[in-house]
């Protein structure tokens, strides 16, 4: 079995200018679009092809233990920017990256679970990124705009 040895986490400056680290995330699911429209004319399909803007939106889930939730909701509702980094930690030889972010993200939305008598309730947090960036294990820096 594979050990990842990474994390994630949100990352963002607080007032006073230290960098405040929240976790831990129990899943994360990004999801890049990149659209594109192709042109046709009158006289033959496939002419060429329009680039539209793309989009980076994720949904993250926490358990609604702790102050993990606290600290999220507070960030969505002073619609703070922030920072989702995954990271290797020591000895990450089994992962491609040293470093992922999704940069300037904003939470557009938040939906807790129900509570149940048996294990503890999550907090799902879905948002958009305007951009990402990632370090691959060579040094070889890779930019989404």
């Amino acid at each position: 079995m594979a050990d990842w040895k990474s994390r994630l986490a949100v990352s963002y400056i607080d007032d006073k200018a230290n960098t405040v680290l929240i976790t831990p995330i129990d899943s994360f699911t990004p999801s890049f679009s990149l659209n594109t429209e192709v042109i046709h004319s009158i006289e033959r399909t496939h002419v060429g092809v329009v680039y539209m803007p793309q989009n980076i939106n994720f949904s993250l889930t926490v358990k609604a233990i702790g102050d993990v939730v606290a600290d999220l909701t507070t960030i969505a509702l002073q619609g703070r920017r922030f920072d989702l980094v995954l990271q290797e930690t020591d000895d990450g030889s089994d992962w491609s990256f040293k470093k992922v972010v999704l940069s300037n993200c904003i939470i557009t939305s938040a939906t807790p679970s129900n509570a149940t008598p048996s294990g503890a309730p999550t907090a799902t947090f879905s948002g958009i990124s305007l951009s990402a960036s990632a370090e691959a294990k060579r040094d070889q820096p890779v930019r989404i705009p």
